[in-house]
């Protein structure tokens, strides 16, 4: 079952009841406890807490009401269990920036140069000296060149220090604005918890181990947790073990959620025990040295520290001690710290391993500009030798030869200094030639161009986005709150027989269809979705959550019935069980246990596939009657295509009943269960499309930008709103496609995806409807790949949800859209 939820059990009342300190259990055995997988964590849980409620009562908080948000316990928490903040790694001293750039090969060879000629330009040989070592020694200096000798050493050294100024006031002054960037990015990410019986949304950074954590599709958890209760969880955990597959999570074989992982599909609740540094992605920052851990306190903050670890360890033996004296010889401590599965090193911390972090990838006018110095560089290498190559060669030929002067070792210092000059020589050349600032340039332009991006609310994660972004040729766009406002509402409906151009009085509506469509709405959207009173007086009601669901929520409102008493009556526990959306269902699905033992499941979903599984249909009177085919095509022909025509998003409304003298049905029979439903209605629903949007695109395509929509509604709602926003135009030859017919187009006979078949058909694409992640990710991938036109195609992809994902980072550069969820700002470039 995928919905369901530990119980209270004796034991784990009694693992409170042995504990007399405030929270019954130790930052490391929480520690030690995430650190587990299924059945192995499943084991611990049980035999240290009971369950999960076991858990939640050595915690002080509650499964259903959550902590009581008293300022006093936050605090406490955070000072036992830690904040959820990974605090980044110390930033570079400006005096560690200057020695940085004193590394540069080039100034070090100006330096020794610099050095040597300063050396020698206080050195003066007797003038009989000179007029034994020829006069051509003698004739090279004069007298007043012979009293500013050191000037020319100053000077380059003066020139070594403002270029090693420069470069490091522009790399500080980079780090501090990147730096506040992150920091607005962590003061804007917030999440769902529950704290004294109340939903509240608090900043990330907020949250303290205890804190029960509302997690649904297309979160970013941000803590690590133990899960409560989990309809249909899928978690992506490849950012930390690598693996692709998605991972179920269930409370009853695995229930370890962890940081920094993504939630594909589902929703749930979990109980917080793991935050910031002792998360597990807190401690794969510390093993590879991404963030400080406190290496550089000052000594009496150490000595606090070390004083608060002494007064742990001695609260952890006395809660083993009076364990133990009650337990007698009943076996071992099961409440203790168990050791952790990472090294140690002889002072009991983590052992730091060495990893290879892969090297950052230069971007393209990166590349073209390094590649442009080394080849200018190279030349004026040649140049320069060949430049000291002549002067020692003439001065040779010179005194030795033509002036016929002999070798003298009183001299030589006279000589060496002529050769230290044609070396500076040579190396002026060499520092003239090679370009070095330029990239410097290019960045300290790039640098003032986020600035300024910034203050229009553009924030830049990479400066070499700012690059790609010039050199953009096509534009695969996500529809739904990009080109769209992404505030939905609806606007038509069809239900009981008649179709309504705008939303019915309730008092036309059978009540027993009323009931119907009410219940399933409440019921079949996410608890975390709702409709919040407007933050002015006058102003809209606030969409929390799917806007989707948020427009069906409003239809509720509009009818004059509320939705949130259905929820109080059936609160998410108490769903039986949950099929969640997701890009292969398009439909969600929940099932409710009934007191006679049968069950009703409610349905909603793309209406095109959802009528194709309803075989029957409510009528005018509340009754039940045959859907047939005909029946169907009839209500595509003059209900669903009228309403996409317009632009409108159609969502079928269904549900079904499975009496319990029917046996329990098998509940993972999807194919079975999804089928044989009833149809209660079909809505409309209208995301208008942004006034901004005709006019950027018309820019775009001025430009040469090609611009595409990839979208997951169907496609004749995608064909309209493409119409409106001006990617399709009249007499243009193009193509409209949905995913599987792209799909069918792009595979050979063996199921393999072929470029060439790629080719035929992203030059006329400009629409790709019913796309999922996948399709988006291959029609970005095989635009870049292709070799049809001359030169590559550099991909830009806007998105603002988990689906654009993959599209994102496969682009040349990614626009994740002010309203992303945290997935999309941490792939996008942009």
């Amino acid at each position: 079952m995928a919905n369901s939820s530990f119980r209270g059990s004796k034991h784990g009342r009694r693992a409170e009841a042995n504990h007399e300190t405030e929270f019954s259990c130790s930052l490391q055995e929480l520690r030690s406890l995430m650190e587990l997988r299924g059945a192995e964590a499943l084991t611990r849980i049980q035999e240290s807490y009971g369950d999960v409620n076991g858990l939640c009562a050595r915690l002080r908080t509650s499964p259903v009401e959550g902590l009581d948000g008293n300022s006093e316990d936050i605090d406490r928490r955070k000072e036992e269990f830690g904040q959820n903040i990974i605090p980044p790694k110390k930033p570079k001293t400006f005096v560690q920036l200057v020695w940085e750039a004193l590394q540069d090969v080039t100034l070090i060879i100006l330096e020794v140069a610099a050095i040597i000629s300063l050396g020698l330009s206080f050195y003066r040989p007797p003038d009989a000296e000179r007029q034994n070592c020829g006069s051509a020694a003698g004739g090279v200096e004069d007298e007043g060149e012979a009293d500013t000798g050191w000037i020319e050493g100053a000077a380059i050294l003066l020139s070594v220090v403002c270029v090693v100024l420069v470069t490091a006031f522009n790399d500080w002054s980079k780090e501090k604005q990147f730096r506040g960037l992150q920091n607005r990015i962590e003061q804007e990410q917030k999440f769902t918890v529950v704290r004294g019986g109340q939903v509240v949304q608090i900043k990330v950074s907020e949250i303290v181990a205890g804190d029960i954590a509302q997690v649904k599709y297309g979160d970013l958890l941000p803590a690590d947790g133990v899960l409560i209760q989990g309809n249909d969880l899928k978690i992506d955990e490849s950012s930390l073990t690598g693996e692709s597959d998605h991972v179920k999570k269930s409370v009853d074989k695995d229930p370890m959620l962890l940081s920094g992982t993504h939630v594909m599909e589902g929703s749930g609740k979990m109980v917080v025990t793991g935050v910031g540094v002792n998360s597990q992605t807190g401690i794969i920052f510390k093993l590879l040295g991404a963030s400080d851990d406190g290496d550089g306190d000052s000594e009496d903050e150490k000595k606090k520290k070390e004083k608060k670890k002494e007064d742990r360890k001695k609260k952890e033996k006395k809660d083993k001690k009076s364990k133990k004296d009650e337990k007698g010889k009943k076996g071992k401590n099961k409440d203790g710290p168990t050791v952790e599965m990472q090294p140690l090193n002889a002072d009991g911390e983590p052992e730091k391993k060495k990893t290879n972090l892969p090297k950052k990838e230069k971007s393209v006018l990166q590349g073209k500009l390094t590649k442009l110095a080394v080849q200018i560089g190279k030349a004026g290498l040649f140049m320069s030798a060949l430049t000291v190559l002549i002067l020692i060669t003439r001065f040779l030929i010179d005194t030795f030869w033509i002036q016929g002067v002999p070798w003298a070792s009183e001299c030589l210092p006279i000589y060496i200094q002529f050769l230290v000059k044609f070396f500076i020589i040579g190396v002026t050349v060499l520092v003239v030639a090679v370009p070095e600032g330029l990239p410097l340039a290019v960045t300290i332009s790039l640098a003032y161009s986020v600035k300024k991006m910034m203050k229009d609310n553009n924030l830049v994660r990479h400066l070499d986005a700012c690059e790609t972004m010039g050199n953009a040729t096509a534009i695969c766009s996500d529809k739904t709150g990009t080109l769209t406002m992404n505030r939905m509402t609806v606007v038509q409906t069809y239900m009981a027989g008649h179709y309504y151009k705008k939303v019915p009085q309730s008092d036309l509506i059978h009540s027993k269809i009323l009931e119907m469509l009410v219940l399933g709405i409440g019921v079949n959207c996410a608890y975390t979705t709702k409709i919040m009173p407007p933050e002015k007086e006058g102003g809209l009601p606030r969409q929390i959550g799917n806007k989707t669901e948020c427009a069906l929520l409003g239809f509720t409102l509009d009818l004059h019935r509320d939705y949130q008493s259905i929820r109080n009556e059936i609160p998410e526990e108490k769903l039986f069980k949950v099929y969640t959306f997701n890009s292969v269902r398009k439909s969600m699905s929940t099932v409710l246990k009934n007191y006679d033992g049968s069950y009703r499941m409610f349905s909603k979903g793309a209406s095109e596939i959802l009528l194709r599984k309803c075989c029957k249909i409510l009528t005018a009177s509340g009754e039940v009657k045959a859907f047939k085919s005909r029946d169907r095509d009839d209500l595509v022909t003059k209900v669903i295509e009228p309403m996409a025509s317009e632009g409108l998003r159609t969502i079928c409304l269904a549900y079904r009943d499975f009496p319990s003298a029917d046996g329990e049905p098998d509940w993972d029979d999807e194919g079975q269960i999804l089928n044989g439903l009833i149809c209660i209605a079909v809505v409309g629903i209208e995301d208008p499309v942004r006034p901004e949007v005709p006019e950027a695109i018309r820019k775009c395509q001025r430009a040469g930008i090609t611009v595409r929509m990839v979208t997951g509604d169907n496609i004749n709602t995608a064909r309209a709103i493409a119409s409106k926003c001006g990617i399709l135009q009249p007499g243009d030859d193009f193509l409209c496609l949905e995913g599987k017919e792209f799909n069918r187009r792009i595979h050979n006979d063996q199921g393999e995806i072929e470029q060439e078949r790629i080719d035929k058909i992203w030059p006329k694409l400009r629409v790709l409807a019913r796309s999922s992640p996948t399709d988006k990710h291959t029609l970005v991938k095989g635009i870049i790949d292709s070799t049809v036109l001359e030169k590559r195609q550099v991909v830009a992809v806007t998105g603002d949800g988990t689906n654009d994902g993959p599209a994102l980072k496969k682009a040349d550069v990614g626009f994740a859209m002010v309203t992303a969820i945290a997935l999309s700002s941490l792939l996008s470039p942009a």
